[in-house]
């Protein structure tokens, strides 16, 4: 082998059932990334137990179909979550209950994994699909169904690869999860805000002409970017968490050994893109990347980029 080389594992077509959509504290909608790393890094915990002395360097999430437990009537202005029906109460009406947005959805995860030799691939595959069956849970859902976890072994940095090849026609038909943020970053140089850098993509822009026959044409669509810059399927997306108060102890705080603070959702822009798109598999992966001088937790594609932080004290 003359180039480098890195392993990927592709979990296929988890069918998750009431995943959380509460992806941050003022969208609903796909999961939070925090959610898709936090059930990779619970995962290799597991296995880890198990003697696999593996590690889980990025993850990429491919959406194939979801289901938000919504409804809008047809004179309805805006939707309606769909909740649980709880049991009825001791007098025998509905008792009150918080109101909580789920989604079903079937997703496939790419992990860039190290340390599995190849003669360890087939056992580290049952051991994966027997924690995949049992309590493991993605974005608080349960785990319905899922493929047979596959191996990939591509080489960096060459689209050409067959096996990279291989892997996106495994990925497809689906969206990938990619971030972003530069679209804020044009526009909060520009002087916009935070806030009104993320809606204004995602606001749907309607307006009117005239035809020559005296006839009205409505059109709606969206913001677009520059030419070198498209703009695709665009979304806001919950990619970690900023820190607001300084390292300490909380009173009956969960683990009384490790300092704690007080942190608000970071919420950007992504886009869903079709693998198919990709030529490098660094455009799908996640990972997690804390920065200590601004006091951030997040996930991101990309630790150069200027951090966009949304939070609800600052914007609402």
């Amino acid at each position: 082998m003359s180039g480098t080389y890195r392993k990927l594992l592709v979990l296929p077509n988890i069918a998750i059932h009431n995943a959380n959509a509460l992806s941050s504290p003022f969208t609903i909608g796909f999961p939070a990334m925090t959610a898709w790393l936090g059930a990779t890094h619970a995962l290799q915990r597991q296995l880890n137990q198990k003697g696999f002395t593996l590690t889980f360097l990025a993850t990429g999430i491919v959406s194939h179909e979801m289901n938000l437990q919504t409804y809008r009537g047809d004179n309805d202005y805006v939707a309606s979550i769909i909740g649980t029906a709880n049991p009825l109460d001791k007098t025998g009406a509905r008792s009150a209950f918080i109101e909580e947005a789920r989604c079903h959805l079937t997703v496939s995860l790419v992990i860039e994994v190290q340390g599995v030799p190849q003669q360890k691939e087939d056992e580290l595959k049952a051991v994966i699909s027997q924690l995949l069956h049992g309590r493991l849970k993605m974005a608080s859902g349960d785990i319905q169904s899922f493929g047979e976890p596959t191996f990939f072994t591509i080489e960096d940095q060459n689209p050409d690869d067959t096996e990279f090849k291989r892997l996106i026609r495994k990925l497809m038909p689906g969206y990938a999860l990619i971030e972003r943020r530069e679209l804020m970053i044009e526009a909060m140089e520009q002087g916009q805000d935070a806030i009104d850098a993320l809606v204004d993509y995602l606001a749907i822009h309607h307006s009117c002409r005239e035809l020559e026959d005296g006839s009205i044409v409505w059109e709606s669509k969206r913001k677009r970017a520059t030419d070198d810059k498209p703009v695709g399927w665009v979304v806001p997306i919950a990619t970690g968490f900023h820190g607001i108060s300084e390292l300490g102890q909380a009173k009956n705080q969960r683990d009384p050994d490790t300092p704690h603070r007080f942190a608000e959702s970071l919420v950007t822009l992504g886009e869903f893109k079709m693998p198919y798109r990709f030529t490098a598999i660094d455009e799908l992966l996640w990972r997690y990347h804390y920065d200590a001088e601004n006091q951030l937790y997040q996930c991101t594609q990309s630790v150069n980029q200027l951090s966009i932080i949304e939070t609800i004290d600052d914007e609402f």
